[in-house]
């Protein structure tokens, strides 16, 4: 067969198809590793503002109603389409479309990281991060009122993509008015809108200018509305001042010891007997291989992986100012942090973190892409130079080797985790109460009088239902 009849896959087809496959499986993971009772029981907000708001302010005024200082789009649409399904299933249906929700964003991302990350391989384990970093399924993972956090994770990559068509462009564009409007600390990463309009070089070395206009003008109104929203709405809140010692501790025992082990009070428990040096060297090691991706990868992946490492400590840090209850004396760990276990902002800095080290990976992976062809084959009349440079390849090639060799020890020490914690474990919902298994009694509790309203129970507060939804047919 001729050569120029042969038909092969294009591109965009191949990584549309790798896209949805990880968007697929990412879903799939976190809805498995979520446990049967912890899928059934509704969560916080789920049951509790965001059903009452839907119920009192309609469906419409309720979306961009603000609460404690935020826009919750993406939660509030979920909650909608939780009361258009029948009443029993409304637990389900949130965990599984939050899963959902966090299984299209690692699409998106697998997409987007392409410019950071080259590496196929190390791109899908870094866009399926929100499902494999063993705190998720706590606390944040299958439920609506934490969806922002994974809405904050997938920033970055939407603020940065240069895209090179205008239909690209407004895909990006749309999908960025769910995440900037669904959570406030986005504005952590706009200085990223910055790569977003460097220009793009093609196979032949011409360059052109990325369609980044509606990025930016969606990015810079929705985050402006979400700053509006956290001046004007009123927070309860105990902030209070922490100190950097407690911050940076805390910041390593909880977040970064939380991306190999969710159990972190056993890790507090083995500093408090033995000392920082169990926990310090893997850290110092961890930090000095992240920092080392910086001189091997390219700029891109480079200023990512600064931004999401800052962001990390930034949330934490935040966090716990916020909320000045949360903070614990971490720099001099106590026999009261042993058995410990993670705090609600723990997870969000972890996957930030999780997200930078893949990053680092991928950079690392990478090394050595530009130049495969190895150094020029022109002679030199002087064998010395000749000889020097063959001694400058060697080395630079052992160095490229190490670092891919490295690279992937840390794709696979993060897969190695994830699959050593896959099964479901304890969450802040494992002992229900199952909504579905209530929806029964609260039916009968209505009989005779459809204008009431009943409880029924959710983790860790009850939802007020209507029994009008109740009685629904």
């Amino acid at each position: 067969m001729d050569r120029a009849t042969t038909r092969t896959t294009p591109p965009w087809l191949s990584t549309a198809v790798a896209a949805v496959l990880v968007g697929l499986a990412t879903t799939a993971i976190a809805w498995w590793r979520l446990g049967p009772v912890t899928r059934g029981t509704v969560w916080a907000e789920d049951g509790g503002l965001f059903l009452r708001e839907r119920i009192a302010l309609g469906a419409v005024d309720s979306l961009l109603h603000p609460y404690a200082g935020y826009l919750h789009l993406v939660p509030r649409l979920l909650v909608d389409l939780g009361r258009a399904l029948p009443v029993e299933d409304y637990g389900r249906v949130l965990s599984g479309g939050s899963c959902a929700v966090v299984g299209g964003l690692a699409a998106v991302v697998y997409v987007l990281a392409r410019d950071a990350v080259p590496s196929g391989p190390v791109r899908a384990v870094l866009a399926a991060a929100p499902a494999l970093l063993p705190l998720a399924p706590v606390e944040i993972s299958g439920n609506a009122a934490n969806l922002h956090w994974f809405m904050l994770a997938a920033a970055p990559w939407l603020f940065a993509y240069r895209a090179r068509t205008w239909a690209g462009a407004a895909a990006v564009a749309a999908v960025t008015v769910f995440v900037v409007l669904t959570e406030l600390q986005t504005v952590l990463f706009l200085p990223l809108l910055a790569l977003a309009w460097f220009p793009v070089r093609d196979a032949s070395g011409a360059r052109s200018w990325p369609r980044a206009l509606p990025v930016t003008v969606v990015a810079l109104a929705g985050c402006t509305a979400q700053v509006v929203a956290a001046v004007t709405d009123e927070r309860a809140a105990d902030p209070g001042p922490v100190a950097f010692a407690d911050v940076l501790a805390g910041w390593v025992l909880q977040p970064v010891v939380g991306l190999w082990t969710p159990d972190v009070g056993a890790v507090a428990g083995t500093v408090v007997a033995s000392g920082w040096a169990p926990v310090l060297l893997p850290v110092v090691a961890l930090a000095l291989v992240v920092i080392a991706s910086l001189w091997t990868g390219n700029a891109r992946s480079r200023w990512v992986t600064i931004a999401l490492a800052v962001a990390s400590g930034g949330v934490w840090w935040a966090a716990l100012i916020a909320n000045g209850g949360s903070a614990r004396a971490w720099s001099d760990p106590q026999p009261d942090l042993v058995g410990a276990g993670p705090l609600r902002y723990t997870a969000a800095s972890g996957l930030l973190l999780l997200t930078a080290v893949l990053v680092a990976a991928g950079a690392l992976v990478g090394t050595g892409r530009r130049d495969r062809r190895g150094p020029s084959p022109q002679t030199d009349e002087r064998t010395g130079r000749r000889r020097a440079r063959r001694r400058a390849a060697t080395t630079g090639g052992a160095v490229r080797r190490a670092a891919q060799v490295t690279g992937w020890a840390l794709v696979a020490a993060v897969l190695t985790t994830s699959v050593l914690h896959a099964a479901p474990g304890p969450t802040r919902r494992s002992d229900g109460p199952v909504w579905g298994e209530q929806v029964p009694a609260a039916v009968a509790a209505c009989a005779g009088d459809p204008t009431r309203v009943v409880d029924v129970k959710t983790a860790p507060w009850g939802a007020q239902v209507p029994c009008s939804w109740l009685l629904r047919p």
